[in-house]
């Protein structure tokens, strides 16, 4: 009896130890199985994510693309021989040639949320993906380069930047002065500017060559950050030319917004601000103001179906300049622009990607990309 009783013991004994190890068993599963299914939760986010990195990498890169083709098909258009705000490209409802096979059904104006060029890109219902394609000319500014070259002699254009930008007087002519030195090729200091021996200490030399980047004027001697950026005021969509003609106290347009480092070299008075127009010295406020009155049309909206373009330089006549004017403006001022910067905003899945390109219109066929990059 009392071995009985000693079996019974032992194989109970026997009988817990196994349930413990069961049990572990059990939890060493549990574990290996919640930690391959976080595992296979964080592969499939991965997978997600890449996919979505790879549609909006091709989203992209389709909309520089497009953008390429919509501003050479612009160019061919014969009743229109300019580029303005109200054509497809920079937004605009269209001009006389708007019901052309290429440009019907497409508009670069966002619809409800979404983009007109969704159905064009994504057809299978969008894909999950939305996209912005946004084009600006850069003829609607004033060719920096133009301006720092002594050889032009168009001081004036910097002087009068800096005075829309809140600069005082007594400092416009050292920065003016500073520009110079900084793009010409010799080391002699001008009356109040700087050149290399005054930026040593700051870690860098004057450039003694043309300007590849706006940013470069925050360099100069003299320049400061609220000139160079402006202020946006209560004034919108400034970059694009639109909103109210007339404008606050409080908007002063920066440097940013008045200059360009790569363009024809020209300003396309059909896209150009009224501040762009007057860096030019025979054209003050009015005559600026009256020159995009004519081309706004009747609402005095820049990009709205009753613009009225100009066709020619020669059209300014219709705002006042004599001969001897057009002649002189034709050297500077144009119907035409060469130089787009596109901007491509795609999103999906809670990802965000923006892509810009530089592009250089020679014809209808021939638009060639200058840069890209991922911002």
């Amino acid at each position: 009896m009392k071995g009985l009783r000693s079996i019974n013991k032992s194989n109970r004994k026997k009988r817990g130890i196994a349930l413990i190890m069961v049990l572990l068993v059990v939890v060493v599963l549990v574990t290996l199985a919640g930690g391959f299914a976080a595992n296979m939760k964080v592969e499939a986010v991965l997978a997600r994510n890449m996919g979505s990195e790879r549609d909006l990498d091709w989203v992209c890169r389709s909309g520089v693309e497009l953008a390429r083709y919509l501003v050479g098909q612009q160019m061919s258009i014969a009743l229109e021989p300019y580029d303005s705000l109200n054509q497809r490209w920079a937004g605009g409802p269209g001009g006389q040639g708007s019901t052309n096979a290429v440009f019907s059904g497409i508009s670069l104006s966002p619809i409800e949320g979404q983009s007109a060029l969704m159905d064009f890109l994504s057809p299978d219902e969008n894909n999950g993906v939305s996209v912005k394609i946004e084009i600006v000319d850069m003829e609607r500014r004033f060719n920096l380069n133009r301006v720092a070259d002594k050889l032009f002699g168009r001081r004036f254009a910097m002087e009068k930047a800096l005075e829309f930008s809140g600069c005082p007087n007594v400092e416009v002519g050292g920065i003016v002065d500073s520009v110079w030195d900084w793009f010409d090729a010799d080391s002699s200091t001008g009356l109040n500017g700087a050149e290399s021996s005054q930026y040593q200490d700051m870690g860098y030399v004057a450039k003694n060559g043309p300007f590849d980047d706006l940013s470069e004027l925050l360099l100069l001697k003299g320049m400061r950050p609220e000139w160079f950026y402006g202020t946006k005021g209560n004034m919108e969509k400034t970059l694009r030319g639109r909103g109210p003609m007339l404008v606050d106290d409080e908007y002063r347009p920066g440097m940013e917004e008045l200059f360009s480092t790569v363009s024809s070299g020209y300003i396309n008075i059909n896209t150009a601000s009224e501040y762009v127009l007057q860096l030019l010295e025979s054209i003050d406020r009015p005559l600026a103001q009256a020159i995009i009155r004519i081309r706004a049309g009747a609402d005095e909206i820049d990009g709205t179906d009753d613009d009225q373009p100009f066709r020619s330089v020669a059209e300014l006549a219709n705002v006042g300049f004599t001969r001897n004017m057009i002649l002189d403006a034709q050297n500077l001022l144009s119907v035409r622009s060469t130089v787009f910067e596109v901007k491509v905003t795609a999103q999906k899945d809670g990802r965000k990607r923006v892509y810009v390109a530089l592009f250089y219109r020679v014809s209808p066929t021939d638009v060639k990309i200058l840069h890209s990059h991922w911002n």
